[in-house]
């Protein structure tokens, strides 16, 4: 029944201990001899001191050792976790929360049960149960087990802490999930909108959105968002299913299944935190929460939800408050196009433009400007849809349509409020541009966002609107042009030959710039969650209007005549920006034309 019938010969009872694990360790050359009795005795007194469920790995890895053979790493509870499972011959398991379906897995056992023998059921399948231990030799559970699963048992090893703390989140949100789902009086939600499910002799009855099963869930859902740094989280009806789904780096992750009837009671509680009508359920409606993480650190959450054919979508976008005290080198400015952007920011009027699709950090990048230039000598007021991001030292309005008050009559309003800098969320239409342009014109600062490809698209597109190109000639000091990729993890990348003279040639393609001789690979680790990328870094081309450029901006304007005299007065392309981040070893070539491919 058994994976391991080396594990098996062992007496089933015995605890892994101190000596064993340094016998091993001497064996294997990762200690020397003469070390060893200081080393032992070193860890003997952690284990004393420490909790009476410490394992003897968690008390070796406090001891901060180096291994003595090269590279000298750093002896890690995961290092020896995963070392120990080459010794027993078992295969070692990082645990992925992400891929963990932890109702099915919590039916297997209870959690005193896995508590006790600090094991963690981790996949179930028709004939396998996998369950993962960190005491390969302590398996007298395991027939037990076998028998009332009526499964094959398969042993993995696992971080003996990781186990400790996923006993205690995976048994308590199962059992939360499964308490909510009794209450509904039915297992499968109500076709909010786009098929109605009769079921008889069953009462239709709801979740209470303020049982404490639901909050449970909600509050969980917040801290293991905030733990995997999620950007957005997604709620998600389905038939019968409800969908949870994370945003990390940029890449969405299912994390995991609840009943529909759960997510309904989920939606609805936290629409009433963000302050929104519940009853409602026939309209899109926006809402916005102020939480904490368990650090105490503020986060903001915007809410928007979308009536869809199975209930009511909800996605809440994450805003940490720690991004705009960002510099812009942490943002991923190289130092030259700090220096300019400085320069075109500290100039006292004009209009500078920031472009680029959705999610490609707009926002952040003129939060963290804005930020920066809100001195109390200044006045910055901006005029959003939505207020992204609530900051103490702008003055923030937001559109309301409902009212007619859109972005033109909120500038409007905002040149009677004596403003140094104006920031509008987006220029969507002529109205707007044309309001942007008076306040250059009369002496403010006015910064905006724009869709377009690249920064010379920026004029063109202010002039399909219908702007005078005299008028942009007068005003337009600046536009950059941005995107996001994600950036290998510094904890784990791994050198990866050199480029494709093709790849390199479409992304340097007519600049002076040395190949490299080695580029970096993802590899995966659990820093990274395995994904080889951890967070984001900007990419970003910074056009600065000279006299030669704004000349050129005639009713007849041609893009590539922009794009190259762009070009001679400084601008790097987007490309070129993301081959420096190659060069530099932050990312790869397929996260650089995968950003940039709308450019070809």
């Amino acid at each position: 029944m058994s994976a391991n019938p080396t594990a098996m010969n062992k007496n089933p009872q015995k605890m892994l201990d101190l000596q064993q694990i340094f016998s091993w360790l001497l064996a294997d050359g990762v200690i020397e001899k003469a070390d060893a009795k200081a080393h032992f005795n070193h860890a003997q007194g952690i284990l004393r001191s420490g909790t009476i469920s410490m394992h003897a790995l968690t008390a070796v890895a406090q001891c901060k050792l180096h291994s003595t053979q090269p590279p000298h790493k750093l002896l890690t509870l995961d290092w020896l976790t995963e070392w120990m499972a080459g010794k027993v011959k078992l295969p070692f398991f990082r645990i992925d929360p992400l891929k963990v379906d932890f109702t099915r897995v919590a039916d297997v056992m209870s959690a005193t049960y896995a508590a006790r023998f600090n094991i963690l059921p981790v996949e179930l399948t028709q004939s396998e149960l996998v369950i993962a231990t960190a005491e390969p030799f302590s398996i007298e559970w395991e027939a037990e087990i076998a028998k009332i699963s009526r499964r094959n048992i398969k042993l993995v090893i696992a971080n003996p802490l990781e186990i400790s703390q996923y006993i205690s989140q995976f048994f308590s949100l199962a059992k939360s999930i499964k308490g909510a789902n009794k209450l509904s009086g039915q297992d499968l939600a109500l076709r909010n909108n786009f098929e109605q499910l009769v079921e008889l002799g069953k009462a239709n009855k709801q979740v209470d959105a303020n049982d404490q099963h639901i909050i449970n869930i909600v509050d969980w859902l917040w801290q293991y968002a905030f733990e995997q740094r999620a950007s957005d989280i997604h709620l998600e009806p389905k038939r019968e299913l409800g969908a949870v789904r994370f945003r990390i780096d940029g890449i969405l992750h299912q994390v995991y299944q609840v009943p529909a009837v759960v997510l309904i009671a989920m939606t609805a509680r936290i629409k009433l935190l963000g302050r929104m009508d519940v009853i409602e359920k026939r309209r899109p409606q926006d809402g916005r929460i102020k939480t904490r993480t368990a650090a105490g650190q503020e986060i903001e959450l915007r809410l928007s939800t979308l009536p869809v054919a199975f209930g009511e979508k909800l996605v809440m976008r994450i805003f940490d408050p720690e991004v705009v005290v960002k510099t812009l080198p942490e943002l991923g400015f190289p130092p030259d196009d700090a220096i300019r952007w400085d320069s075109l920011t500290s100039r006292p009027h004009g209009i500078i433009l920031v472009t680029g699709p959705t999610g490609s950090g707009k926002t952040t990048t003129l939060y963290t400007t804005l930020k920066a230039m809100a001195t109390s000598e200044v006045n910055v007021c901006t005029v959003e849809d939505p207020i992204e991001m609530v900051e103490a030292s702008f003055n923030q309005m937001q559109v309301q349509h409902g009212i007619d008050l859109s972005f033109a009559d909120g500038v409007r309003a905002l040149m009677r409020q004596d403003p140094d800098i104006i920031m509008v969320g987006e220029i969507r239409d002529l109205a707007t541009a044309e309001m942007a342009i008076q306040a250059a014109l009369t002496g403010h600062l006015v910064l905006s966002t724009l869709h377009t490809n690249d920064a010379p698209s920026a004029v063109m597109r202010l002039l399909e609107l219908g702007v005078p190109y005299y008028l942009l000639e007068a005003t337009l000091i600046g536009i950059m042009a941005q995107r996001l990729v994600r950036t290998l993890c510094p904890h784990c990348k791994g050198p990866d030959g050199e480029l494709a003279d093709d790849i390199w040639k479409s992304l340097a393609d007519g600049w002076k710039m040395p190949k490299p001789k080695t580029i970096y690979r993802p590899v995966g680790c659990p820093e990274c969650r395995q994904t080889g990328y951890r967070g984001r870094t900007g990419l970003y081309e910074l056009l600065t209007v000279t006299q030669t450029f704004s000349k050129l901006i005639q009713p007849e304007t041609d893009i590539h005549v922009l794009q190259k005299q762009s070009i001679a007065d400084g601008m790097k392309p987007l490309r070129v920006a993301g081959a420096l981040k190659i060069v530099e070893g932050m990312t790869t070539a397929e996260e650089v034309l995968k950003a940039t491919s709308a450019l070809t």
